[in-house]
C-alpha cells in the first residue's frame, strides 16, 4: 500500500496501452513519410517499409518480453541496467530520452502550422508552445485522465485514416505506384530509412507505463500485439492508397511534380479526388489534427516516465526522480522536458531534431534486443509471464535491423549523428564524474 501511495498510481488497462501504442506512433501515418518517396520512390520508399516494419514486429514482441519480466517506468533504462551494467543502462536511458524528448517538438510545429491554417493571425510558435503547456498540464493531472483522452483521440484518428481510404482507394490506378518507382536506386532505399521509421517510431512507449499498468505481466503484450497489428494495417493502406491516386510526386511536392515538399501528403491526394473546397477535404485537416495531437501527448506521456525513472534512480537530478504528492504523477520530469522541449521547437530545425530522436530510438533498439538476449542466458529463471515467440530469431532480426539503419542513417546524417552522439557522451562522462563525486563524500 505504501508503494502504491507514493509510487506512481495503477490505473491502465489493455485498452489503454493499445490507445497509447497506436496514438505514440499515428502522426507518422498523416506526415513526414512521405518525403522518403522523395530519396527513393515508391519502391525504394517500400522496401524500406517493409525492412523496417519487420524491424517493428519482432522488436514490439521481444520488448514486451521484456517490459513484462521487468515492469518498470524506465523502460530500456532498467532492462539494461539488469543485463548490462549500469554504465551501459545509462547509455540506454539517454538514448530513450533523446529519443521521448525531440520527437514532440517536431509534432508540436506541424500541430502549430495546421491551426495557423485556420487561424493565420496566431503564430505557428505561439500555437506550438501552448500546446506544450497543455498537455504537460494534463499529464501532471493524472495518468488516467490523460490515457483516457489518449484513447479518445486514437480512436479519432484511426477512423479518420479509414475514411481517407474509403474515399481513395475507387480511385486508386496501379500504374500510379509503377511510374518513376526506383529513381535513386538502392542508395534512394537507405536514405529512406528514418522516414520509414517515423511511420512507427514511439510505440515502445508502451513499456514505460508498465508501472502504472493494473496487471502488466499479462496486459503490456496484449498492448504492443493489439497496437502494431494496428499500425501495420493502416500502414499498408495508407501507403498504397496514397500513391495510388497520383503517383508519389504528386504527394511530396506542394505543386506534384518538384521544387518545394510538404509534410501534408494526406490533404494533397485528396484534394486529388474532391478537390480543395469539399466538405471531406476540409474534414479530413480538421480531424487530421487529432492525429498530430495523440502522438504529441503520447510521448509527452512516455518522455515523462523515461526521465522520471532516471531521476528516482539519481542517474540524473534527483528532483525530476519526484512524484507529485497530490497527483501520483511525474510533474518535475514533465515540466523538465517541456523546458527542453521547447528550447529545441525555437530553434525551427524540425527536421534535424526528428532525425536526433530516430537515432536514439535506434540505439535504444540495439540495446534493448542484446540485453533480452544476455538476460535469457543470464537469468534463465527470471519470471517471464511472456515470451517472445522464436526465440533467438525475433530479437536478433530486430537487432541486424536496427544496427544496419543506424549505420545507413550514419552515412546519409553525418553531422546530426555525431550530435547524438556528443550528447551520449557528454552525459555519460558528466554522470560519471557526478558518481565518483558522490562516492566520495560518502
Amino acid at each position: 500500500m505504501m508503494e502504491q501511495k507514493n509510487g506512481l498510481r495503477k490505473s491502465l488497462t489493455p485498452f489503454m496501452l493499445w490507445g497509447l501504442g497506436v496514438g505514440y506512433v499515428i502522426s507518422g501515418m498523416y506526415f513526414g513519410w512521405n518525403l522518403g518517396l522523395e530519396k527513393g520512390g515508391t519502391l525504394g520508399m517500400a522496401t524500406a517499409t517493409i525492412v523496417i516494419m519487420v524491424m517493428y514486429v519482432t522488436f514490439s514482441f521481444s520488448y514486451a518480453e521484456l517490459a513484462c519480466a521487468i515492469p518498470k517506468a524506465g523502460g530500456v533504462f532498467d532492462y539494461a541496467n539488469k543485463a548490462l551494467g549500469n554504465s551501459w543502462g545509462f547509455v540506454a536511458g539517454i538514448a530513450q530520452m533523446i529519443e521521448f524528448i525531440f520527437a514532440p517538438p517536431a509534432i508540436a510545429f506541424a500541430i502549430g502550422a495546421y491551426f495557423n491554417a485556420f487561424f493565420p493571425q496566431v503564430p505557428i510558435i505561439t500555437s506550438a508552445i501552448a500546446v506544450y503547456f497543455i498537455f504537460t498540464a494534463l499529464n501532471i493531472y493524472g495518468i488516467k485522465a490523460a490515457a483516457s483522452f489518449e484513447v479518445i483521440i486514437t480512436i479519432f484518428a484511426v477512423g479518420e485514416l479509414l475514411l481517407f481510404s474509403g474515399i481513395s482507394l475507387p480511385k486508386f490506378n496501379a500504374e500510379n505506384l509503377i511510374r518513376n518507382n526506383f529513381p535513386n536506386g538502392w542508395s534512394g532505399v537507405l536514405a529512406a530509412i528514418p522516414f520509414a521509421i517515423w511511420f512507427f517510431l514511439g510505440i515502445e512507449g508502451i513499456a514505460n507505463v508498465a508501472e502504472e499498468t493494473k496487471n502488466p505481466q499479462r496486459d503490456i503484450s496484449k498492448g504492443f500485439g493489439w497496437a502494431i497489428f494496428t499500425l501495420v494495417i493502416l500502414c499498408v493502406i495508407i501507403f498504397i492508397s496514397a500513391i495510388g491516386i497520383g503517383g508519389w510526386e504528386a504527394i511530396v511536392y506542394k505543386n506534384g511534380i518538384s521544387g518545394e515538399t510538404s509534410d501534408s501528403p494526406l490533404p494533397l491526394a485528396l484534394s486529388m479526388i474532391t478537390g480543395d473546397n469539399h466538405l471531406l477535404y476540409h474534414l479530413l485537416i480538421t480531424v487530421g489534427l487529432f492525429g498530430l495531437v495523440a502522438s504529441f501527448h503520447g510521448l509527452v506521456l512516455a518522455a515523462g516516465r523515461s526521465t522520471y525513472e532516471m531521476g528516482n534512480t539519481k542517474n540524473i537530478p534527483s528532483i525530476l526522480g519526484k512524484v507529485s504528492p497530490k497527483f501520483q504523477t511525474p510533474a518535475n520530469a514533465l515540466i523538465g522536458n517541456m523546458i527542453i522541449g521547447i528550447i529545441a521547437l525555437l530553434t525551427g530545425k524540425t527536421a534535424e531534431i526528428i532525425v536526433i530522436s530516430v537515432f536514439g530510438a535506434l540505439a535504444l533498439y540495439i540495446i534493448s534486443m542484446i540485453s533480452i538476449i544476455i538476460l535469457r542466458k543470464k537469468e534463465p529463471d527470471l519470471p517471464r509471464p511472456f515470451k517472445v515467440p522464436f526465440y533467438p530469431i525475433f530479437p536478433f532480426v530486430a537487432l541486424v535491423i536496427a544496427s544496419g539503419s543506424f549505420i545507413a542513417m550514419l552515412i546519409y546524417n553525418l553531422k546530426l549523428g555525431l550530435l547524438f552522439s556528443g550528447i551520449v557522451l557528454d552525459s555519460f562522462l558528466l554522470y560519471k564524474i557526478f558518481k565518483k563525486q558522490t562516492n566520495e563524500y560518502k
